[in-house]
């Protein structure tokens, strides 16, 4: 009894932590949060909070684009009302996974590329290369194609 008990206690723990090197290694891995899953519920509720802030109405979000790398986030997501309807112009958002909470990062304080008048909603890889400079540690993987 006591050796099967054991061996079932050594499965589990060999289980769990092939469990978590999976999940570790998920989160480190370039990818865009599922519906329903509880990393892109946190996103979008941190990203709703601002909107709020800024004098916003309660909202869901079509996410137009989300790409997580690393703890960075970059999101394009247009607010909407409960009837799927354009509340507000939406736009990129640049996101830190830090202490355990995602918090949106002021993209105000980037540099501007002279010679891309649309900074954040199409960036370059000079915007970008600001971006990382502003804040080291942002993988230039989690920002969208530019638009041609």
């Amino acid at each position: 009894m006591k050796t099967r008990f054991m061996l079932l206690l050594i499965l589990f723990a060999s289980f769990g932590l092939n469990g978590w090197s999976m999940i570790a290694q998920n989160q480190s891995a370039l990818h865009t949060p599922a519906k329903g899953s509880n990393e892109r519920k946190a996103i979008m509720d941190v990203l709703r909070d601002d909107f709020l802030k800024q004098g916003g109405q309660r909202v869901i979000f079509q996410v137009n684009y989300l790409k997580v790398h690393q703890g960075w986030a970059w999101a394009d997501v247009t607010p909407l009302d409960d009837k799927g309807k354009a509340v507000a112009e939406g736009g990129p958002a640049l996101l830190h996974y830090e202490k355990g909470a995602w918090t949106v990062v002021d993209l105000s304080v980037v540099a501007d590329d002279p010679d891309d008048p649309l900074g954040p909603m199409d960036p370059s890889p000079l915007y970008i290369k600001y971006v990382q400079m502003k804040y080291p540690g942002v993988s230039t993987v989690i920002f969208p194609a530019r638009r041609k």
